[in-house]
Order: C-alpha cells, then sequence, then structure tokens
C-alpha cells in the first residue's frame, strides 16, 4: 500500500532522507561506542580471574610442600628408629662383618636424616617465598577487583545513559520514516546494507560525492542543487544532497539530539 505522503515534493523528500540518515548515523555512533566501552571491563575481568588462579595455584603448591615436609619429618623418625635398632643388634653381633654392616645401615639412615633436613629446610624456604608471592598477588588483586567494579559502575550508567538516547533516536527514525514513500525507505536501507560506514545519503564535498575522490560533473551538481529529482552517486550509489541542504538539517538535527 502506498504511503500517504508520496505527495510531497522532492526537496522535502531529500531533507527527511537525510535527516533519517543523521539520526541512523547517531545510533550507529552510540552502537560504537558501546561495543568498545566493555572491552576494558572484560580485560579486568580477565585479568582477575589470572590472579585469582594464580592465588588458588601458590596455595596449592604451599598445601603440597606442607605433605612434602611432613612426609620428610616422617622419613627422619622412620630413620631414627633404625638407628636406635641397628645400634640395638650391634651389642648381639657374632661377629665384625655383621658389625660393620650394621654401622653402615646406621650410616645410611644418619645420611638419609641429613639429606631430610636439607629437604626440610629448603621446603621451607620455598614457602616463605611463595608466601611473599600470595602477599603480593592479593594486594593486586585486591587493587584491579576495586578498579573492575569502578569500571562496571561506569559502564552501567554509560549503557544506560546510551540505552536511552538509542531507543529514543530508533523512535524518531522509524517517525522519519514515515515522512518518506516505502519505496524510497528500502532503497535507502539497501544503500545502508551495502556500504560499509551505513552512510546512504550524503552530501557533495569539494565537487566529489562525500567520502569519496570521484568527482562529480558540474551539470550533475546544479542538478542536485536544483533539488527536482533524486540523484545518485555512480560510483558508490548513495543518494545525494548539496551541501547548504545537509548544512540545514545538520544544524536542525543537531537540535533535536540535543533535546534528547
Amino acid at each position: 500500500m502506498a504511503k500517504k505522503n508520496e505527495s510531497i515534493s522532492v526537496e522535502e523528500k531529500l531533507r527527511a532522507l537525510y535527516d533519517l540518515q543523521l539520526i541512523d548515523s547517531r545510533v550507529d555512533e552510540i552502537r560504537n561506542v558501546r561495543g568498545e566501552l566493555p572491552l576494558e571491563v572484560q580485560d579486568l575481568e580477565d585479568e582477575v580471574l589470572g590472579l585469582k588462579t594464580r592465588m588458588d595455584k601458590l596455595k596449592t603448591d604451599v598445601e603440597t610442600i606442607n605433605f612434602e615436609i611432613a612426609a620428610k619429618k616422617n622419613l627422619i623418625e622412620e630413620s631414627k628408629a633404625l638407628m636406635k635398632k641397628y645400634a640395638e643388634q650391634q651389642k648381639n653381633v657374632r661377629n665384625s662383618r655383621e658389625f660393620n654392616s650394621l654401622s653402615k645401615e646406621i650410616e645410611f639412615q644418619e645420611l638419609e636424616i641429613q639429606l631430610a633436613e636439607k629437604n626440610i629446610k629448603e621446603f621451607k624456604a620455598q614457602i616463605e617465598q611463595k608466601k611473599e608471592v600470595v602477599s603480593e598477588t592479593k594486594e593486586k588483586l585486591n587493587e584491579r577487583e576495586n578498579h573492575l567494579k569502578h569500571k562496571k559502575g561506569e559502564l552501567d550508567a554509560i549503557l544506560a545513559e546510551t540505552e536511552k538516547e538509542e531507543k529514543a533516536l530508533l523512535k524518531k527514525s522509524e517517525e522519519f520514516e514515515e515522512k518518506i514513500e516505502e519505496r524510497l525507505v528500502q532503497a535507502y536501507k539497501r544503500i545502508r546494507h551495502n556500504v560499509k560506514n551505513g552512510l546512504a545519503v550524503v552530501p557533495v564535498e569539494r565537487g566529489a560525492s562525500g567520502g569519496s575522490f570521484f568527482t562529480i560533473p558540474p551539470q550533475v551538481q546544479v542538478e542536485i542543487a536544483s533539488r527536482k529529482k533524486i540523484i545518485t552517486d555512480e560510483h558508490s550509489g548513495r543518494i545525494l544532497v548539496d551541501p547548504l541542504l545537509a548544512e540545514e538539517e545538520q544544524d536542525k538535527m543537531q537540535q533535536l539530539f540535543e533535546k534528547i
């Protein structure tokens, strides 16, 4: 069904199309900003998660080392018990060969004890070192968590603000679409979809289509300025408007944006 506003002049259609473009570009801008904002928060969340994982690993390492210390202490007690046992057996040996054999066993256990004590000393040094790292990591974790909390609050506030503006602009976009006949709206949307920056309606700038280096012939520029028909750029397919019309609509829409 044709829209009731097909009878409006070409100039009015051009103004409505450019206004629609300005509104949609503002929505694009908001969405681009919103798309970048969460990245810092995501990086902080990843960093906090990494620090927590590191803390858990350090605690596990300390527990493992404590287990090793306990095992070495048990080994020392077992070696002492064996030394005592061998010393008692030496009292009842029948010859020097058996006595020497038991002496070697006692010496071996003494070496086992010395090695275990050395290991325990090294393990305790490792624990102290890891405790320092735990303390440093905990301090950094607290700092990053506080920073994350602040950034999340900041992000939530900005998202709430931009979401409100976006909804208002989308409503305005629908209102401006109603001013334009359906075939033009569809053409506008198709062009927006096909161009990288979403600019379907652009002004002539320095004799070329906005954002383009292809020169527009003078006679075509005159036609655009006359606002008697809708003209598209032969290279990009964008709808063209004259600079004066663009400037007037930009000023008008800026006032609208400031009220939203």
